[in-house]
């Protein structure tokens, strides 16, 4: 018997000194955490398909969960760009729910239609938005090393929304900027680097310039930055962020904005790190949260996309990952991810915005294959 086994005890040894490449995307765990009796209970979800690509991808979603066997269930609802405001029904379910679940919804240009991407912020107070852009393993990039969260203030600035023509030809905008949303996006990126083991907080502004609103916001993020010792802190002219983010966008690690600085930069730190397609997000408020791709550019498609059914739902699977550890469910969300990553990985199964010409469904088919 002893002799038997010296065969079998040297293919284990071999293994564990030579790990598959699957390996490298397994999570392993002793405990997550002790859950209080109800835990485990399924979570009501409010589901906006949207526009565009948003019923493939969320479509896309409904099935990993389904094969998951995840503790959550979908309350659909209708939704569209063209509409004039968010249907009671849909504020009155968020609000029940508290999560939400969103595909792309289109903003018409000009015509004074207001965005229901603004409207949903600012009826549920959703200040934060959160985007993280970060290097998928497999999936072949410009720069490596990157991994930027950028949180953007979301309820004022440029996005108020005070537009009015003083005479004709002559249009007037006005950016607004307060301590009191500027002290809590500030205190928000903080404590989002402080949770999450992140190590700086880079503040990202035009004060030089507007001197009077963006200098507001520097100083509440200044004040916010001494309750935190451990991070650092520093400041960074919006032109010369987008500059350093195409060159070396490794310095970066939590970026803090106000509302329209924080959109470039998510959207060019997302197309630094792979594309609009891999990147997952969320808005959140106090009580609220919405998640979704995490950049805007593209979160409609074409119609092309759309007849082909080759929308990538990637950002979409990982952005739903982040609702789960939101909904305080870390092991389906590791399993989700682990799926994901895996399939990127291996290559076979990519969209063609990722160099492929896989449809959505053939990649959602391998993400479900590769749940552990």
């Amino acid at each position: 018997m002893a002799r038997r086994s010296i065969p079998v005890l040297k293919k284990l040894l071999s293994l564990s000194q030579n790990p598959s490449p699957c390996s490298r995307f397994t999570s392993r765990r002793s405990v997550t955490y002790m859950p209080r009796p109800g835990d485990g209970a399924p979570r009501a979800v409010t589901l906006i398909p949207g526009d565009g690509i948003g019923p493939l991808v969320t479509g896309a979603v409904e099935q990993v969960m389904e094969a998951m066997h995840a503790p959550v269930y979908f309350e659909r609802y209708e939704a569209h760009g063209d509409m004039k405001k968010v249907p009671a029904e849909v504020i009155e379910s968020i609000k029940k729910n508290k999560v939400c679940l969103k595909g792309g919804l289109a903003t018409p240009m000009g015509g004074g239609v207001s965005s229901l991407n603004v409207q949903l912020r600012k009826e549920l107070d959703l200040y934060a938005s959160l985007v993280n852009c970060f290097n998928l393993p497999g999936l072949p990039t410009r720069h490596e090393n990157v991994d930027i969260v950028v949180i953007r203030e979301n309820t004022e600035g440029e996005y108020s929304g005070l537009e009015h023509e003083v005479v004709p030809g002559v249009v007037e905008s006005l950016k607004v900027i307060t301590k009191f949303c500027s002290e809590r996006i500030a205190k928000y990126a903080f404590e989002y680097a402080y949770l999450n083991n992140r190590k700086k907080v880079t503040a990202v502004h035009k004060a030089n310039i507007m001197k009077l609103a963006d200098g507001l916001f520097l100083e509440s993020c200044r004040e916010v930055a001494t309750k935190y010792p451990g991070i650092k802190y520093n400041e960074i002219i919006v032109d010369n962020c987008c500059m350093q983010l195409v060159s070396k966008p490794e310095q970066f690690d939590v970026m803090v904005t106000p509302n329209l600085y924080g959109n470039l930069v998510a959207n060019t730190a997302a197309g630094i790190a792979g594309g609009t397609g891999v990147m997952p997000g969320g808005n959140v408020g106090a009580d609220h949260a919405i998640f979704e791709q995490g950049a805007s550019a593209g979160n409609v498609g074409n119609e092309k996309i759309v007849e082909q059914k080759k929308a990538n739902p990637v950002a979409l699977l990982l952005s739903s990952a982040m609702m789960l550890r939101h909904l305080q469910f870390p092991s389906f969300a590791d399993r989700l991810e682990t799926a994901v990553k895996r399939v990127i990985s291996e290559g076979k199964y990519r969209t063609k915005d990722l160099g492929g010409q896989s449809s959505t469904q053939e990649v959602v088919d391998a993400v479900i294959a590769a749940l552990d």
